[in-house]
Formats: C-alpha cells, structure tokens, sequence
C-alpha cells in the first residue's frame, strides 16, 4: 500500500476515534416560528398591506406576468435583450416591493394605535366586563383601524363561543406582530387567572407608547437618508431608461461588453441597495407565535 494512502486511512482512524468521545447534542424540537416559510411571510405581508384576498402564489404569478410583458415591451421598443432583461427583473420585483412598502406603513400607523387599544381593554377590565367583552367592544370603542378585526372576533365568538379559537382567528385577521403578542398575553391570563391583568395591559401599553414613540423619532431622522440613497440607487437606471429611446446610444449596450457593463451596475445597485436597507432599517418584530 502506498505511504500515502497509508497515511489517510491513519488520519482518518485518529478522527474518528476523536469523534467518538462527543456525545450528539440533540436538536430541540422545531417550533411552528421556524417552520414559517417565504410564502407563509409573504402571505402575511399581503394581510398587513390590506391585499387578505390575494394569496402569495396569485402575487407570484402576477410578478411573472408582468415580467414577460415587460420583456415582450423592451424588446419590442429596444430589441436589446441585455437591457431588457433588466428591466424586467424590476417589474418582476415591482409588486412584491409595492406590497412590502405598504405593509411596513400598515404596521407603523398601527403602531401608533396599539396603545390605545390596550388602554380601552383595560378600561373594560377594570369596569368589570369579561376579557370577551371587553375585545368585542373594541369593534366600537376602538381605533377606526382596528375595528373589522373585532368586529370579527365578536361575531365568532357569539358563534362559536370558543375563545381560544376566537383568538387564533383575531391573529389569522390581524397577521401583526403586535397583535400576537396582545392575544397570547390575553389567553395565558385567561387560562391562568389571577388578578395582575390590569397591571399587565398597562405595562403592555406603556411599553408599547414608548417603542412608537421611539421608532417614529429615529424614523424622522433617517428618512432623508434614505431617500436620498433610494435616488442614488435608482438614478443610473432612470438614464439608462432616457437612453432607450435613442437607439444609436441603445447599440452600445448589445455587444459582449456592454452586457457585462449592465451586469456589473445590477450586481452593484443590488449589493449597495441591500446593505442600505440593512444598515438603516431599523429592526422589525417577527412574528414568533402566528
């Protein structure tokens, strides 16, 4: 046997006796938090933009869609297939950063009326209704935002009278991060009982004024970075458009060198784009418990 096969199958013995003498950790069980999938969170986004009726699948197929007839468009007008290409892996991304967009603005003005929900069910508390009760007088008393919600968690539970299933429906509707925390603070009082539920829903709501508070200051002052980072990402983009329509500048970008010139600039504006955004933004509760 050759010395150097010798060796290997020596180095590999004193491996595997090393390995031997660790004991496996085992993993802990995976939780419903860690199984969510892209579609599962995109389906969320669609429920907090206002889109509960589009499903993610139909959003993807509306992406593709717009994608071809991009391509079919700038080929047509252009017939250079670089640059229609990639203008059509923006319109491919178009509606899925339309619906993010809104669902971030959806999740800030709730924010803002977190609070005072909680503040109208610890009023109900302290008057002595139900914990049902007081949920389902917010359909009236609460934020206008937040009233549909209620109003289906009243009508389910003068149905079923189920509340725990009345309560996975209200986070089904809701789809906030907020909002989970909100309902699962509720079912451990009401199965636990006890009578430190007044003073959780005023911690909750302190907490809560205080965060959107804070966020909203932060927000103010970075916004004009931002804006002006999202200009510089999308002006080399807007020229290239305003070039497209004279096709003697056009032609440049048909050859080896100017696909590889469009290549890089995509590869640079996506590089530069997703470091903006995750150096800026600041960070955004998950939802551990939808």
């Amino acid at each position: 046997m050759p010395p150097l096969v010798l060796g290997l199958f020596f180095g590999l013995g004193i491996f595997l006796m090393w390995w031997s003498c660790w004991v496996p950790v085992p993993r802990p069980p995976t939780t419903r938090a860690a199984r969510r999938s892209r579609l599962d969170r995109l389906g969320d986004e669609l429920v907090q933009a206002g889109y509960s009726a589009i499903g993610p699948r139909a959003l993807l197929g509306t992406c593709a869609l717009g994608a071809a007839l991009t391509f079919v468009l700038f080929m047509g007008f252009v017939g250079v297939a670089s640059i229609a290409l990639c203008f059509t892996t923006m319109a491919a991304y178009g509606p899925i950063a339309l619906v993010r967009m809104k669902a971030r603005r959806r999740r800030a003005a709730l924010r803002d009326l977190w609070p005072d929900a909680v503040d109208n069910i610890t009023s109900g508390v302290r008057a002595g209704l139900a914990l049902p009760e007081s949920l389902s007088q917010l359909a009236v008393r609460g934020p206008m935002e937040l009233r549909p919600a209620f109003a289906s968690f009243a009508e389910d539970y003068r149905v079923s009278g189920r509340f725990n299933d009345c309560l996975d429906n209200l986070k089904a509707y809701l789809s906030d991060p907020v909002g989970d925390r909100l309902v699962e603070a509720l079912r451990m009082a009401r199965e636990v009982g006890g009578s430190d539920l007044g003073r959780l829903l005023r911690t909750l709501s302190s907490f809560l004024r205080d965060d959107a508070h804070t966020r909203a200051e932060l927000e103010t002052r970075q916004s004009w970075t931002l804006n002006a980072a999202r200009l510089a990402v999308a002006a080399p983009w807007i020229v290239l458009a305003l070039m497209c329509t004279r096709p003697e500048a056009v032609q440049a970008y048909a050859s080896r060198t100017g696909t590889l010139v469009l290549v890089a600039g995509g590869a640079c504006t996506l590089i530069a784009y997703r470091l903006m955004v995750r150096i800026a933004r600041l960070p955004e509760e998950q939802r551990v418990l939808g």
